[in-house]
């Protein structure tokens, strides 16, 4: 059984930085694809970055390039999401998703392992 935990949500100003953590236990992830999500009040669950375990190759939505780093630790199975310049927009649940899957990876069905959410506000 897989397990994602996420980490490191919280208040921070617009303009301001947030990193946010995503622990896999289970098993190993070298042919995974591991991705955030995130959900606003109202919304949708939408696509925000993803990582290519084994190729290191990164996605971003557009909304967030330029402003978001996705980054792995292979040591320690963790995916870090690195958020600068926030927004108020980007207030929402964070979510961590992985899949062995290699279709629709901005797709949450595309994702069958998920954790709780961490929230994110920005404050204007």
């Amino acid at each position: 059984q897989v397990q994602l935990v996420e980490s490191g949500g919280g208040l921070v100003q617009a303009g301001g930085s947030l990193k946010l953590s995503c622990a896999a236990s289970g098993r190993t992830f070298s042919s995974y694809t591991t991705a955030w999500f995130r959900q606003a009040p109202g919304k949708e669950r939408e696509f925000v970055a993803s990582i290519r375990w084994n190729s290191g190759r990164t996605y971003y939505t557009d909304s967030v390039k330029g402003r978001f780093t996705i980054s792995k630790d292979n040591a320690k199975n963790t995916v870090d999401l690195q958020m600068n310049n926030a927004k108020p927009e980007d207030t929402a649940v964070y979510y961590c998703a992985a899949t062995s899957g290699v279709l629709n990876l901005r797709v949450p069905g595309a994702y069958n392992y998920w954790g709780q959410g961490t929230q994110v506000t920005v404050s204007s």
